[in-house]
């Protein structure tokens, strides 16, 4: 395990706890979370090397790295994430402007959208730690799906769209990561990121049974300001922050499950509804939101012409 005692971002020493979170897929220990004072991230102090990442994420009941339709829980994931990878391949093609072309999808889980955009025409690419997960997207799929070591090995300005579907808050090192994307991306490229929001209003009311914190397979987790200033600082310009109004009907019947509610399904689709509506005024208050941007350079230039 790595313990960070300053902001693995920034390295500022202006941090403080935030709150403690259970791990209820795993481990069952229990994980803090600092914010940092002078960038906003927020991170799980103790979380796993990079190397050992993996391991936490071998578990039947990790639903996105998971094929299971059984039980209600994940019955609806199933139903939801079908509905939600039409919508994604909607909004791929619409910011990029192309009806296919080359995708990189980082963290593809099982792999399913990567599959989806295959069908779409898209010549698509999957990095996934998980070698279970991997081995299914290849084995159901035909994908070409490799582990982060291999990133290193992929040409220069490759890929038209690059995808982080909940991704990106599990990346140990976000500079080395976000200068990989920078990299494979091509000047026109559109880099679309979608993350937990913990100013979201299902995140402030569930607090720490709030299910998106999912620590320690979290290491990172957003604030829309904070993730807007990471990625300006690293040479994006953010385009677009579009919200996901589905993911919270699944992640409150979750939080109301680790609240061990009674009808913890039905009154989280109750609840998940309420936020849901409120999130009509107030897009920066959706369970989770995605983050759409390109170069900054090739902003600047397009402008410019």
């Amino acid at each position: 395990m790595v313990k960070h005692y300053s902001c693995p971002v920034c390295l500022s020493i202006e941090t403080k706890l935030s709150l403690y979170c259970l791990d209820h897929f795993k481990t069952k220990k229990t994980f803090s979370i600092w914010t940092c004072s002078a960038c906003g991230i927020s991170f799980t102090r103790e979380c796993p090397a990079e190397e050992e990442l993996g391991a936490y994420y071998e578990s039947d009941n990790y639903i996105s790295h998971g094929s299971s339709s059984g039980g209600m829980v994940n019955k609806v994931y199933q139903i939801i994430r079908n509905f939600a990878l039409n919508r994604k391949k909607a909004l791929v093609q619409h910011e990029s402007g192309q009806s296919f072309g080359i995708l990189l999808d980082i963290g593809s889980g099982t792999g399913h959208f990567a599959a989806k955009m295959k069908t779409a025409e898209w010549n698509t690419k999957c990095v996934e730690i998980s070698e279970k997960a991997r081995q299914f997207s290849i084995s159901h799929f035909e994908l070409d799906a490799i582990p982060p070591s291999e990133m290193l090995h992929i040409p220069d300005s490759m890929f038209d769209c690059i995808t982080l579907w909940h991704s990106l808050e599990h990346l140990p090192d976000l500079h080395k990561y976000i200068s990989e994307i920078q990299r494979l991306l091509k000047p026109e490229g559109v880099c679309l990121i979608a993350v937990p929001n913990i100013t979201s209003y299902d995140a402030k009311y569930y607090k720490e049974y709030w299910a998106a914190y999912d620590v320690p397979r979290h290491i990172w987790h957003f604030t829309p300001d904070a993730l807007r200033f990471l990625l300006e600082s690293k040479g994006f310009k953010l385009l677009d922050i579009k919200p996901m109004p589905i993911d919270v009907f699944y992640i409150s019947i979750l939080s109301e499950k680790y609240k061990n509610k009674r009808f913890a399904f039905f009154s989280g689709i109750f609840k998940g509804l309420f936020f849901a509506t409120k999130t009509l005024f107030n897009k920066k208050g959706a369970s989770s939101l995605i983050f759409i941007c390109k170069h900054n350079n090739f902003y600047k230039n397009t402008i410019l012409l």
